[in-house]
């Protein structure tokens, strides 16, 4: 018998790509999907690439409904806009994949720091599994309440787990450049990401106390008992989809490649959707956001620059895959306890 999913929130991106995932999962079967703005539409006319797959309309937010029709919901509000909403849905016995960053961090005092507002539900911080499977599949695999990461905390850590849980770098000076795509803002345009003032720029924004310095550090920091301090700032560039991290770190001591590809090689040995881009020929000698888009994969690449003492990581994923809707599939498939990889076994385009 078929999972039955509910999307809470399914006319934004990230609900979009849920469905886009869901509706081809051979062992889920979506029966709702919520809206407040455009209840009675078909998802189609929301999400025109879902034309001739599903029949699906939009329907009111009732967790009573949920309750009845659904084993599991994934909900894709606003940041803020779970907090109060989960609770009552784990009290309705349902299982929730949270795609918003209300349940991420484990300290409720970072949410005033990172968020400017106070957690309602700490109680809840502690249960929560941070969905990235790569580092907490056991803790999924049971959960009732899996987090999704933000998606430039994931390519950030990604990228730093391996050197960082290896004791290679000096984990006080990490700093993370990331380049993310328009579609990281959202479905709603603002006057800075309206296209004719977006399009051929290259804008940083927020580029010091962004919120997912708080994610990285957390997760980071169950690896060294070093504090870890990131530098973090993201740059908004002339693409819709993808990210790209490149974090600048600084050896303890000088390094080797071999070094390197040992510590990639323990963490991620066997790991599905991980994949290490390091060529000497070739367009695509390091990882490229444009190779991963529409994909489960997250690739990590590396270079040694000796004559700076400095170590630069790679890591490339689309932020509404791997960065969002993917991951929150993963981790389905964990609580599910089936392969982990069903339904997102989908390769990129090329060319795009």
């Amino acid at each position: 018998m078929k999972m039955k999913i509910g999307i809470i929130g399914g006319t934004g991106y990230v609900g979009g790509e849920l469905l886009r995932l869901l509706l081809l999962h051979p062992q889920v079967e979506v029966t709702m999907v919520t809206s407040r703005q455009t209840i009675g539409e078909y998802a189609f006319n929301v999400h025109p690439n879902l034309r001739g797959i599903t029949q699906l309309k939009f329907v009111p937010m009732d967790i009573g409904e949920l309750q009845k029709n659904c084993d599991l919901v994934f909900s894709a509000t606003p940041h803020g806009g779970a907090v109060n909403l989960v609770p009552k849905l784990l009290d309705a016995g349902l299982k929730v994949i949270d795609m918003s960053a209300d349940f991420r961090l484990k300290n409720p005092d970072d949410y005033e720091t990172w968020y400017g507002w106070k957690h309602t539900h700490p109680e809840l911080l502690k249960e929560a599994a941070y969905g990235m499977p790569e580092l907490h599949r056991d803790e999924i695999k049971n959960a009732r309440l899996v987090a999704c990461p933000g998606c430039m905390a994931s390519a950030a850590i990604f990228a730093l787990v391996p050197i960082v849980k290896t004791g290679l770098v000096d984990t006080k000076h990490i700093v993370a450049d990331l380049k993310v795509g328009s579609s990281g803002g959202g479905s709603k345009p603002t006057a800075a990401s309206h296209h004719p003032e977006r399009f051929g720029g290259v804008r940083p924004y927020k580029v010091v106390m962004h919120r997912h310095i708080g994610e990285v550090e957390q997760e980071l920091s169950a690896f060294t008992t070093d504090p870890v301090k990131v530098s973090f700032t993201p740059h908004a560039v002339n693409m819709v989809r993808g990210i790209l991290a490149t974090v600048h770190a600084f050896p303890k001591q000088p390094l080797t490649n071999k070094d390197v590809w040992k510590a990639l090689r323990s963490t991620y040995e066997g790991e599905p959707f991980i994949r290490f881009v390091k060529y000497v020929k070739g367009p695509y000698q390091l990882p490229d956001p444009k190779v991963t888009l529409g994909t489960n994969y997250c690739d990590i690449g590396f270079e040694i620059d000796n004559y700076a003492k400095r170590l630069l990581m790679f890591a490339a994923i689309d932020n509404m895959v791997k960065g969002a809707s993917g991951q929150g599939v993963q981790c389905l498939n964990i609580m599910m306890g089936i392969d982990e990889t069903t339904g997102l076994k989908s390769t990129g385009f090329h060319p795009m």
